[in-house]
């Protein structure tokens, strides 16, 4: 290979973009509540308010676009989604999924440095639900769960699409009632059982394992749903 082709397949990697930036904080923002749902995304506004052009604005909320946090009309008018029970219904089909294989290959390839980092949040989420924990606690720890998860499966692709879906799937878990004392005894017992069949190398019982937690977290977020009305499509 010659020395020419070799340097520009090795180049460095690209530098964090402005753009990559503004994504951050606008994802940042949504998650946290700082915009509501269906709230109105201004360029003008949030360029000056970033200290930014339009350019890196606009890129940003084509990119949450694509990660079903923001809505764009034909007309330029962009919006923050508000996730409905279609959505969850398709997030949840696709989960499930994505993570029984997720669960299966991670039964092959995990390492012991993955499943003490499983441990390690798991050993976190009991101590915070022990003291306290909030919605977006909750949410940002179980997530860190499951993207150990999906790194010691070793696919890549599966990794990406798992990305993918991770912002939407956190919306949904903020509305989970963290209060109540069955999801604080189920929530810790479904990460430790699926720690505990990957420790094992047992792949249908990981997947069994994986299938009862996703179901549970489901008919919790549908309850909210429920109690809110929002269940149209």
């Amino acid at each position: 290979m010659a020395v020419e082709h070799l340097s520009e397949i090795l180049s460095p990697p690209a530098r964090r973009t402005l753009s990559d930036e503004v994504v951050d904080r606008l994802r940042g923002a949504i998650l946290t509540g700082q915009f509501a749902p269906d709230e109105s995304l201004r360029e003008k506004q949030l360029a000056e308010s970033m200290g930014v052009s339009r350019g890196p604005i606009r890129e940003a909320l084509t990119r949450l676009e694509n990660e079903g946090l923001v809505i764009n009309r034909p007309n330029g008018r962009s919006f923050v989604a508000r996730l409905s029970r279609e959505d969850l219904d398709e997030v949840y089909t696709l989960r499930r999924v994505l993570e029984c294989l997720a669960v299966a290959c991670a039964c092959q390839k995990a390492t012991l440095a993955d499943l003490a980092e499983m441990q390690a949040i798991l050993d976190d989420m009991r101590t915070r639900i022990e003291r306290g924990i909030s919605e977006q606690e909750a949410a940002e720890l179980d997530l860190r769960f499951h993207d150990v998860l999906y790194r010691a499966s070793g696919n890549q692709r599966l990794l990406t699409f798992w990305t993918t879906l991770r912002p939407q799937i956190y919306i949904f878990l903020l509305s989970r009632n963290v209060a109540n004392s069955d999801f604080r005894e189920s929530v810790v017992r479904g990460h430790r059982d699926i720690l505990d069949a990957i420790s094992d190398r047992d792949v249908a019982r990981a997947q069994a394992v994986i299938e009862g937690h996703l179901g549970f977290a489901y008919s919790r977020v549908i309850g909210s749903y429920t109690q809110t009305g929002d269940n149209e499509g």
